[in-house]
């Protein structure tokens, strides 16, 4: 049995293929992302899931996709939590970017991918590999664009009195706003990312009003210039998306990329239908 997996810092998408390619399950966990988590709470994430722990004996190949799994030391830490649950099982992981390149990108095709979901990344594939000029610091120093960028522009213009009344209103009654439950769940609780991007429902939401259009204008602008833009081809090449905030906001999305006179390609809100295609082809191949 072959999983296929797609992680972000906020959910976890499984796909289970035997190895004619049929799908024999699909499943969700909560998100794995090792550099925000320790090596007891992803392990509890996957043993909590009852498809998976039935069928570990069973798995031979596991294909993982996630947030945080660009550095050797957090590949090292959830390769290790992988190998004490499934002990029959060769691994290759990879950071997220792949999937988003797999799932939208055309073979021999060159492009640029991005990611704009609870974090955000971008990279250059030339047809056959992929490439990154920028090495991401995370969802404290980049992430621009991202559900937990724009969650976190929500909260400092509460706090700051920038917000219009009628949207602090509206905030306030959709969410717990006093400062001991922001402190801790921002410096006390794992998933700091996951729980800044939550607040980005609300931009969402509320995406007509102008003081939510120039955050998300100002959001798009700076992951274009500071991500896109650092690729010198990037006018000539169709430029895909994937990621939630990406789809929802795939209209301000559409204008951002002519106003820098960019070709939008391909928005995917869930890289893993892609991926799985991928590898199904790929075991067809070898059929």
């Amino acid at each position: 049995m072959y999983l296929i997996v797609d992680s972000g810092s906020t959910k976890t998408d499984w796909y289970a293929v035997d190895f004619d390619g049929k799908i024999l399950f699909s499943t969700q966990t909560l998100g794995l992302n090792p550099q925000v988590l320790s090596s007891a709470i992803l392990n509890e994430r996957i043993i909590n899931n009852y498809e998976i722990y039935q069928n570990r004996d069973a798995v031979t190949h596991l294909y993982f996709y996630g947030a945080g799994c660009g550095i050797n030391s957090t590949v090292e830490r959830i390769s290790k939590v992988f190998q004490e649950i499934f002990t029959n099982c060769e691994f290759s992981i990879k950071e997220d970017t792949y999937a988003a390149v797999y799932s939208t990108a055309k073979p021999d095709e060159s492009s640029i991918v991005c990611i704009l979901g609870t974090g955000s990344n971008c990279s250059y594939f030339d047809g056959k590999k992929v490439y990154q000029h920028i090495t991401s610091l995370g969802y404290i120093l980049m992430d621009e664009a991202s559900g937990n960028f724009y969650g976190k522009q929500l909260v400092r213009g509460y706090y700051f009195n920038e917000m219009p009344s009628q949207l602090s209103h509206q905030f306030e009654a959709e969410f717990t706003l006093d400062p001991d439950t922001v402190k801790e769940n921002l410096y006390r609780r794992e998933n700091p990312n996951t729980y800044l991007a939550g607040f980005a429902k609300f931009l969402i939401e509320n995406r007509e009003h102008p003081y939510m259009q120039k955050i998300i204008h100002d959001g798009l602008d700076r992951f274009i210039q500071h991500q896109v833009l650092q690729f010198d081809n990037a006018k000539e090449l169709p430029i895909h998306f994937v990621g939630s905030i990406a789809h929802f906001l795939k209209s301000d999305l559409e204008k951002a990329m002519e106003r820098f006179g960019l070709t939008l390609g391909r928005v995917v809100k869930r890289p893993i239908d892609g991926l799985v295609d991928y590898h199904i082809s790929l075991l067809n191949l070898k059929a």
